[in-house]
């Protein structure tokens, strides 16, 4: 069975994805760092983001709140600033592609892959911040994700 090993097969595997799994595939990126996440309604976001069974109304609701705090988090990157906060921002960022509605959608947009992006964006945030090697590499842990994929496809 093939696997992941770099970026040009992961987006070529998400680019193959029909919008509910690159909204689920995406989610399971973002919950790896969403312990980055200082907003409950992110938080919530990304667990109905996890849903196969979620409704319409959810998806927006939870896109909405998820883009607002992005939104207000926003002014606080580029700033000489807590990197954490940073990271908080990037993780609704992350969020908020994930959820990303077919309207708003740009073409040939990918909404795993602008998920997977930012939360890189999260982790290396948190890098930053840290001073230890405890962080794991956020890239190896979404090919581990892809695979896993490829693996319940067959």
């Amino acid at each position: 069975m093939p696997t992941i090993s770099n970026d040009q097969d992961l987006r070529s595997l998400l680019n193959k994805l029909p919008a509910e799994q690159q909204r689920i595939v995406g989610a399971r990126f973002v919950q790896s760092v969403m312990h980055l996440s200082r907003d409950e309604r992110v938080n919530r976001a990304i667990e109905i983001a996890l849903r196969a069974d979620v409704s319409p109304d959810e998806l927006e609701d939870a896109y909405r709140a998820a883009k607002a705090h992005a939104t207000r988090t926003y002014t606080e990157c580029g700033k000489d600033t807590d990197w954490l906060a940073q990271a908080d921002h990037f993780v609704a960022a992350a969020t908020a592609a994930a959820l990303t509605p077919d309207s708003l959608l740009a073409e040939k947009a990918n909404r795993a892959w602008k998920a997977a992006m930012q939360a890189r964006m999260a982790n290396n945030c948190e890098m930053v911040e840290s001073d230890d090697d405890t962080h794991a590499d956020e890239v190896q842990r979404q090919y581990a994700i892809a695979d896993e994929l490829l693996a319940v496809a067959g």
